[in-house]
C-alpha cells in the first residue's frame, strides 16, 4: 500500500493543540499510516497498528522516544555532548539492557512500597482539597493537580520537599526540549537548565550512597550493592532522572483530565459520589477519551510493514495514541464519554507490550484518591463556564495548563437541579 503525504499534518498548530482528537479522526479514516514532511515521521494512526509497534520491539526501537524532537543546534549539541551523563534505561532502551533495568526498577518499585505512600497520598490531596477557597474561583492545576503528584513521587525518590518546586520547573524546560519546538536561542537556555537537573540526580544519588533510606533511589543502589553488575551508579541516576520528570507530568495531565471531564458531566459525578466502586472506571475513560499522552514515538530498525504501509529501516514513527483510543474498529461511538464502557481499558494511554508504563498503578491510584476526596470534601465544585483552555506546546504530553472552578456551595434550588 502507498503511503500518503500529511502535508497539513502540525502538532504545533493552535487549534490541533486546542482539540487534536478531529484531525486524528480524519487521518485515521484517511488511512493507517501517513509520512509528514514537516516532521519527517511516518505519523501511524489506528489501534491495532500502533498495539503490534510496541509489542515488536525488534523491528521498532524505543532509541528515539526521549531524544528531542527539534534538532539542536550546536551550540546546544556542544552543551549536551559535554554536561549530559544520562544512559538509557527504560523508556528511551532496548533488550536486553533494558529487561535487566526493568526487573530491577520493578522490585524496587513493588506494591509494598506503593501501599505505604497511599496513606501519604490520601493526607496530602485531603489538605491540598481543604486548602482551595471555601467560597470564591480557583485554578486546580497549582492548587491540586500540579503539587499531588509531584510531592508523590519526590518523596518515593527521596528528594527533599523543599526542593519540589526546582524540580517543577526544570520538568517543564525538559518538556519543550524534548517534545517542543525551541529556537536555537531557547535550545542553549533550556539545555543548560536541563544539564542542572541531570546534575541535581546525579548528586541524590551520590548522597543515597552515603546515607541510604527506605526511598526508591536508595533501593536501586542496595540492589547494586548486593551485585555490582546489576546497575551502575550512572544507571540509578538515568532511572532517577527518568522518573522525577515521567512520574509526575502524566498524573498531573492526568487529573487535571479526570477532574475536566467528569466534573461537568453531573449525571456521571454524582453517580461517583453515590458509588465509589465505581471511580476505576471512570478513570479508565477518562485515559482513553482525553489521553494525557496522546503521542509517542519509535524509530525502524529495518525495513517494516505497518498497517499494509511499507516504512524504511530507520524511518521515525509518531504514534498517535489519541487516535488510537477512539478507533472505531475497538471502540463503539469511541467520540461518547461513558461511565460503563466495557473495553475502556484497552486504551493504550500507557503504553502496551515490555514499555507498558512501570508507574501505571501509582497513577491510577492519585486519580482515584482525587476523585474520591474531592467528592468527599468539595461535592459542589463546579468548573468556571465557557473557560478558554490552553495546553502546553508540545507533541506528547496533553492536559490543560490552567482549570478554572468555583467552590461556591451550590443554593438549594441548583442542588436540587444537579
Amino acid at each position: 500500500m502507498s503511503c500518503p503525504v500529511a502535508h497539513d499534518f502540525d502538532p504545533f498548530d493552535a487549534e490541533y493543540l486546542a482539540d487534536p482528537y478531529g484531525e486524528f479522526a480524519a487521518l485515521r479514516e484517511a488511512g493507517p499510516v501517513h509520512y509528514s514532511p514537516r516532521l519527517d515521521m511516518w505519523v501511524v494512526t489506528r489501534h491495532a497498528d500502533i498495539e503490534a509497534v510496541f509489542k515488536d520491539p525488534e523491528s521498532f526501537s524505543a532509541s528515539i522516544a526521549l531524544s528531542p524532537l527539534t534538532p539542536l543546534s550546536p551550540a546546544a549539541q556542544e552543551i549536551w555532548a559535554r554536561r549530559f551523563g544520562a544512559a538509557p534505561v527504560m523508556s528511551n532502551c532496548d533488550p536486553p539492557v533494558h529487561t535487566r533495568i526493568r526487573r530491577h526498577n520493578m522490585a524496587t518499585f513493588s506494591a509494598r512500597r506503593i501501599a505505604v505512600l497511599e496513606p501519604r497520598i490520601r493526607r496530602l490531596a485531603r489538605e491540598l482539597i481543604d486548602a482551595l477557597p471555601a467560597d470564591g474561583e480557583v485554578d486546580l492545576v497549582p492548587g491540586l493537580t500540579f503539587p499531588l503528584p509531584g510531592l508523590t513521587i519526590f518523596t518515593l525518590l527521596g528528594f527533599p520537599e523543599e526542593d519540589a518546586e526546582q524540580l517543577k520547573a526544570w520538568s517543564d524546560d525538559r518538556l519543550y526540549l524534548v517534545w517542543g519546538q525551541l529556537d536555537a536561542a531557547a535550545q542553549v537556555d533550556v539545555v543548560n537548565r536541563t544539564m542542572d537537573f541531570w546534575d541535581y540526580c546525579e548528586r541524590h544519588v551520590q548522597r543515597r550512597l552515603q546515607a541510604p533510606t527506605d526511598d526508591f533511589t536508595s533501593g536501586l543502589l542496595r540492589i547494586r550493592e548486593e551485585d555490582p553488575d546489576a546497575l551502575s551508579l550512572q544507571e540509578v541516576a538515568s532511572v532517577v532522572f527518568g522518573l522525577s520528570f515521567a512520574g509526575h507530568e502524566t498524573t498531573t495531565n492526568l487529573l487535571s483530565n479526570c477532574l475536566r471531564q467528569l466534573v461537568p458531566r453531573r449525571e456521571i459525578w454524582l453517580a461517583l459520589r453515590d458509588d465509589p466502586t465505581r471511580i476505576p472506571a471512570a478513570v479508565e475513560e477518562v485515559l482513553r477519551y482525553d489521553s494525557s499522552v496522546i503521542c509517542w514515538r519509535r524509530r525502524a530498525t529495518r525495513d517494516a510493514e505497518v498497517g499494509g504501509v511499507d516504512v524504511p529501516a530507520e524511518a521515525r514513527l509518531l504514534l498517535l495514541l489519541g487516535s488510537a483510543n477512539r478507533d472505531p474498529a475497538v471502540f463503539d461511538d469511541p467520540d461518547e464519554f461513558r461511565l460503563d464502557r466495557p473495553a475502556a481499558t484497552r486504551h493504550l494511554s500507557l503504553g502496551r507490550g515490555i514499555h507498558f508504563c512501570l508507574g501505571a498503578p501509582l497513577a491510577r491510584l492519585q486519580a482515584q484518591i482525587v476523585i474520591e476526596q474531592v467528592l468527599e470534601r468539595r461535592p459542589d465544585l463546579r468548573l468556571v463556564d465557557d473557560q478558554a483552555l490552553e495546553f502546553p506546546a508540545n507533541v506528547s504530553f496533553r492536559g490543560p495548563k490552567r482549570l478554572l472552578a468555583t467552590t461556591a456551595p451550590l443554593t438549594a434550588a441548583a442542588t436540587e437541579s444537579a
